[in-house]
């Protein structure tokens, strides 16, 4: 755990900041190298993942402001915390994604190749995003005997983020961290199997995730808002789970008469 990673001057510059960065940069690069590699115009693609990283830091805060309104409500001073707080992953795919799809309506660009191309680098950058919360402490686990538990010991982190001190905890940021590194993985091995069609690799991306976060939420330990009986990151993922599902058949039964179609040109 090393929160602040230097300082100059005495202003702190802190690891989460570093690490969030460098997140949003090797996830929008490992994008514009698969981009350039499918024949798309890199200035859109650019422009794009610009539009992303901005409405993924919006929305995230935004979710984290909702999920926590009671604390904020109470003490508006609060609200200025948002400025440093990663906010809540969720709440910034789904911005992300809600913006994305307008740009690339408004531009009419292949809307499913461009997700695909992407899908990638939102899981790389996610693995490095969940290491910055690592040394940050934040978005930790419940009190654990297991072997692997990790004990932080950082009063800075106890008081910025609440992160229980001298308590083993379940490493929850690197579950999901590996988690993330395992769909990436298995995204790249597995795109060019079987019967590829577009949007096969982001809603493959958005299945496997829904599933792994719903899992890892029953170990984490921060206080993240509830909905009936599930936490806020729960309830989408059971959303996202049967969606994710039904945007794949459909995809691939569209995918089907264009297949025919080329065969029987091709045999003409």
């Amino acid at each position: 755990m090393h929160p602040i990673l230097f300082e100059i001057g005495g202003f702190p510059i802190y690891t989460y900041g570093v690490l969030l960065a460098a997140a949003y940069l090797l996830g929008l690069q490992l994008a514009l190298v698969r981009a350039r590699a499918r024949g798309l115009d890199q200035n859109r693609v650019m422009d794009l993942g610009i539009w992303i990283i901005v409405s993924a830091l919006v929305g995230a805060k935004l979710l984290l402001l909702i999920v926590e309104w009671d604390t904020y409500g109470r003490s508006p001073g609060e609200l200025f915390t948002l400025v440093r707080s990663g906010g809540v992953f969720y709440g910034g795919l789904i911005v992300a994604v809600i913006v994305a799809l307008w740009y690339l309506w408004r531009h009419r660009m292949p809307v499913w190749t461009v997700t695909d191309v992407f899908a990638p680098g939102i899981a790389l950058g996610h693995v490095i995003g969940r290491m910055g919360c690592f040394f940050a402490g934040c978005c930790f686990g419940r009190p654990a005997d297991v072997p692997w538990a990790v004990t932080f010991t950082s009063p800075y982190a106890a008081e910025n983020v609440g992160t229980p001190i001298n308590i083993p905890l379940h490493p929850t940021q690197l579950y999901e961290a590996g988690a993330e590194l395992l769909i990436l993985g298995l995204l790249l091995f597995t795109e060019r199997k079987g019967q590829p069609f577009p949007g096969r690799t982001f809603w493959g991306y958005m299945l496997l995730y829904a599933i792994s976060r719903f899992v890892i939420e029953i170990y984490r330990g921060d206080p993240r808002g509830l909905v009936g009986a599930f936490s806020t990151s729960q309830f989408v993922s059971l959303l996202i789970i049967p969606i994710s599902i039904i945007m794949l058949i459909l995809l691939a039964r569209r995918r089907q008469p264009a297949r025919k179609a080329a065969a029987a040109r091709r045999a003409a």
